[in-house]
């Protein structure tokens, strides 16, 4: 028998060879083998393999042979379907146009991807999926006509809608605050339906959204929707299922029990904000900085990315992106009305933040201003305390709060800068300089090495993995251990004797103090890094 290689990396190659195999690929065995010939002997292991468990027998070759593009737009015979070519495909299914013989009319039809390699939970989700789609009849519910399978090939056909995806028409831009309300109030008014006949969908977005020649709208693909019945729960792993920058809060979290018409309530508000803004309302570089957005962030006011949009239109879709379930719109329904009340100009359910609610909502929208905003005026405050107290002389405090107010202003403008796509990723290396350069100031200005305002080191360490950015902490490390270096020089050599004197002068506890600087710096670049890793992994299960 062949054992497993030791090597990590022939473990990689061969691993990405079967998972082309699994993903129903075929790679040239031949070519891979002269490419990598130390894998020869698995390879052959493989084709023994293949020779005692053969092929599908040829009268289930076009079950197979359909779940491949169709090449050259050639036609195949699919049971009483003729297959016309590949409109769409996701992580579990494809979708065909195709000819329904006996009717001789145009459908979609939806099967498993690779069904001769999928496995019993691809297999029991496309079911879920069909039979919650089969039981649905609306006229923005994309219907379903038959559900079954051919040759052990599971698959459903539905109604074939020619036009075009929301997600499509949004990526002309945004789209008019009228339009948007009267599209929007229909695909709510459908996600009702579902609701009443006990489905969740899980997985509303634009592309999820179909539009006929006439910009009717129709809901689709339910390959996560759930169907209730009493005592059913949505999933026993806690999996977090659905489309990152869509998902509701407590689908990031995993939450199970939590998860219910007020998600898809979500979902639609995100739709919303995409159509009016042009973007959705978390969409980061990875998507796991997706999902902790979603879970801790404050979504940018749609107006600020769209002055157009209406006040009224944004109050809708901020009530709908609420984070508590309870904060949301009761139904479906209920942001279909508000939404029609808009486009008759009546009284809305959606009412202003108020003062308290819109300042969180800021603090959560901006969290590196508002942290920088708070810490700031707090040491403000204590150094006017401190003068108005007589304990500190008056050039020292005035020197101090003309610094707090440099770093205010600094922390304000490129809080602006962090808001556009070109300047963000340098604004985040200048900010940390600055805020560098800035703490070194501020330590110049009291007791150096001996004020205790060192601790602003560490804690820029820290801050800076919010970043995301291994290289950064990296950065923000290398600029603390130069500024603390500066310090000591300053400490020994031009600091007064009396300073000296009332302070442990052993140089073993600055080495300590670097040495723990960098050991935070290593292990949050390793957290960094460990997140980034595993924001790949996710990204590619999506």
């Amino acid at each position: 028998m062949t054992d497993v290689p030791d090597d990590p990396h022939l473990v990689e190659l061969l691993d990405e060879y079967l998972r082309q195999v699994h993903a129903g690929a075929r790679p040239d065995r031949a070519a891979f083998g002269r490419e990598h010939p130390e894998l020869g002997p698995y390879l052959d292991c493989l084709d023994s393999l293949e020779k005692m468990f053969p092929a599908l027998p040829s009268d289930e070759d076009a079950t197979i042979a359909a779940e491949e593009p169709l090449p050259g737009g050639a036609a195949h015979d699919f049971g009483s379907y003729e297959l016309l070519g590949e409109i769409g495909r996701g992580g579990m299914g494809v979708v065909y146009k195709a000819r329904q013989k006996g009717l001789d009319r145009i459908v979609a039809v939806k099967m498993i991807l690779a069904s001769h390699l999928a496995s019993p939970e691809h297999v029991r989700r496309f079911q879920e999926e069909a039979r919650a789609a089969a039981g649905l009849r609306h006229p923005n519910i994309v219907h379903v006509h038959e559900v079954g399978q051919i040759h052990g090939q599971h698959f459903f056909t539905m109604e074939f809608i020619e036009g075009t995806s929301l997600a499509d028409r949004i990526r002309g831009g945004p789209v008019a605050a009228e339009e948007t309300a009267r599209l929007l109030a229909k695909v709510a008014r459908a996600v009702e339906h579902l609701h009443r006949h006990g489905v969740v969908h899980r997985d509303l977005k634009p592309s999820n959204i179909l539009l006929d020649a006439g910009g009717e709208p129709y809901v689709t693909d339910f390959g996560l929707a759930k169907v209730f019945t009493p005592g059913s729960e949505m999933t026993t792993t806690g999996a977090v299922l659905g489309t990152p920058s869509y998902m509701s809060p407590e689908q990031a979290a995993g939450q199970p029990s939590r998860i219910g018409p007020a998600s898809d309530v979500y979902s639609l508000g995100a739709v919303l904000y995409e159509m009016l803004a042009g973007r959705p309302p978390f969409r980061e570089e990875n998507p796991v900085e997706t999902l902790l957005e979603v879970l801790n962030g404050e979504p940018q006011l749609p107006r600020e990315l769209n002055p157009h949009v209406p006040r009224l239109l944004e109050l809708i879709c901020l009530k709908c992106l609420a984070r508590s379930p309870e904060d949301r719109y009761a139904s479906a329904a209920a942001l279909a009305d508000d939404l029609e009340h808009y486009l008759r100009g009546e009284a809305l359910e959606a009412r202003p933040p108020g003062l308290a609610q819109r300042v969180w909502s800021w603090v959560r929208r901006e969290p590196a201003l508002a942290s920088r905003l708070a810490t700031l005026s707090a040491f403000l405050g204590v150094d006017v305390t401190n003068y108005a107290w007589g304990n500190s002389p008056g050039d020292f405090c005035l020197e101090m709060a003309a610094l707090i107010g440099v770093w205010l202003l600094i922390a304000v403008v490129f809080q602006q800068f962090l808001k556009s796509g070109p300047w963000s990723l340098p604004a985040r290396f200048v900010w940390g300089t600055l805020d560098s350069v800035l703490l070194l100031a501020a330590l110049l200005v009291a007791d150096g090495a001996a004020s205790p305002l060192v601790v602003g080191y560490p804690l820029l360490i820290a801050a800076s993995g919010l970043w995301f950015r291994v290289r950064f902490v990296w950065f923000v490390t290398g600029l603390s251990l130069i500024s603390y270096a500066l310090l000591v020089v300053d400490f020994y050599f031009w600091r007064p004797a009396a300073l000296r004197a009332s302070f442990p002068t052993n140089f073993d506890r600055h080495v300590i103090f670097a040495l723990g600087l960098l050991a935070i710096a290593g292990v949050v670049a390793y957290l960094v890094d460990r997140l980034r890793t595993l924001s790949t992994y996710y990204g590619q299960k999506l």
